[in-house]
């Protein structure tokens, strides 16, 4: 391979790592599962992330929860809601860093039945 060649392959992959940012790769409970209760929202990253905020919004509103996890970057995020959750829709919005910096953010719904 010619050395020009070479370099721009090499400039290419190491852009294409730096452009990589952590995802979250499941939550607990899992989006759109219907559960009878819920014990802690759990977020998992495949990569260190530092969750800046958490929301959780229900058939009434906002609600409070419980950061059970800091702002250090984890690969696992856990966070306390209410007890007693009345039935219905919810839905759980977050934000974070990923370790470059790189502001994330997402959300997953679920229902708590009857």
């Amino acid at each position: 391979m010619k050395p020009t060649l070479l370099a721009l392959a090499s400039v290419l992959a190491t852009a294409t790592a730096a452009l990589a940012h952590s995802k979250a790769e499941g939550t607990t409970p899992a989006d759109g599962a219907t559960v009878e209760s819920i014990e802690a929202i759990e977020l998992r990253f495949d990569d260190p992330m530092r969750v800046t905020a958490i929301a959780l919004a229900g058939p009434d509103g906002d609600l409070e929860i419980t950061r059970e996890t800091g702002l250090d970057p984890v690969t696992e995020f856990r966070a306390m809601p209410p007890e007693n959750m009345p039935a219905g829709a919810y839905t759980v919005d977050w934000r974070g860093l990923s370790p470059d910096g790189h502001p994330m953010q997402g959300s997953f719904g679920f229902t708590v039945s009857d």
